[in-house]
């Protein structure tokens, strides 16, 4: 059974989100999705569906949970049919109950059909996303942690699932490797041959090459890595699978003079005792990476369509989302 879903902190109002999803990458991904899911059309429909049928269907919630991705359900909607009305019912980023009516579409009934599975692929995981970032948030409230997402995204729709995270109340990490320094246990092997005596030189000197907006963060894996780190001036440091004991002594070594930023074994049950060691931010793989989707559906409204579409088809149309 789904557990209730708290509402977004009141700190990062649903306002905030307003534009902050990218049309362009938006209209990029449904545009190869629909490529994807019906690349020579919707026999189906057009087949059964008279051309000129008119359909009003509505998102609705099966279970409770964060809204992530309303934008996306009006777009995929009016780009098989520009002419189609979307009302928004609940906004991105706000909590809503099992049985809530989130959105209505009116329009040519083909290109809604067409336009469903997308469309609910789309914003189930999204919601999905927001609603178990909510969960996390809640968890710490009042910790001054913030949670973070990570790059362990689906390929291709990375946008889409950080926007998610921001509607859940989480903020982002890097949004890819073009955007931060951030040195892993890899990159350290490499960078020092396994003598950690070079440690803070090879950081340094690395520090040194790079723009003075550009943000440096290095993980590390040991308590004695944390002094080399620090002595080479870095922004932040990644304690990563750290127990919470050891977190809370990395917090006080570090003392302010850096970002400390926890990663690796947080879940649910974890994650406010990792809160409470006053790491500045938890970054979190699975908000992204392992979510099931969420249980929304389209239905169709009978009777609210006009007489020559009942008549076109004897007064039916299904009521439920198709496979």
């Amino acid at each position: 059974m789904t557990a209730p879903v708290a509402a977004r902190p009141a700190a990062l109002p649903v306002t905030a989100l307003a534009g902050t999803l990218p049309t362009a990458a938006v209209d990029a991904v449904l545009r190869a999705a629909l490529n994807e899911d019906a690349p020579y059309g919707d026999i189906t429909s057009q087949t059964l569906i008279p051309a000129d049928a008119r359909a009003t269907a509505v998102l609705a919630a099966r279970v409770p949970g964060v809204l992530s991705g309303g934008e996306v359900f009006a777009a995929a909607m009016k780009l098989t049919d520009p002419g189609a009305d979307v009302e928004l019912l609940v906004a991105d980023g706000a909590a809503f109950a099992a049985g809530t009516a989130l959105a209505r579409v009116r329009g040519n009934a083909r290109a809604v059909l067409l336009a469903e599975r997308v469309a609910l692929n789309l914003v189930q995981r999204m919601s999905a996303i927001a609603t178990r970032t909510a969960e996390f948030v809640a968890l710490v409230d009042g910790t001054g942690a913030r949670i973070t997402d990570t790059r362990k995204t689906t390929p291709g729709l990375r946008v889409l699932e950080r926007y998610a995270v921001r509607c859940g109340g989480g903020a982002n990490h890097r949004f890819g490797l073009s955007d931060a320094v951030l040195a892993k246990d890899n990159h350290l092997a490499v960078l020092t041959g396994g003598d950690p005596s070079k440690l803070t030189a090879v950081l340094r000197e690395a520090r040194s090459r790079l723009g003075h907006t550009t943000h440096f963060e290095v993980e590390v894996d040991s308590m004695d890595q944390i002094g080399p780190v620090l002595a080479a001036g870095v922004d932040t440091i990644m304690l990563d699978n750290f127990t919470p004991a050891e977190l809370a002594a990395g917090v006080a070594l570090v003392n302010g003079r850096a970002r400390v930023e926890a990663s690796g074994n947080v879940n649910l049950a974890t994650v406010a005792g990792i809160a409470a060691t006053g790491v500045d931010v938890i970054s979190i793989g699975g908000l992204t990476h392992s979510v099931a989707a969420l249980d929304l559906g389209l239905d169709i409204e009978l009777g609210l369509n006009s007489e020559s579409n009942s008549e076109s088809n004897g007064g039916q149309m299904a009521g439920q989302a198709t496979p």
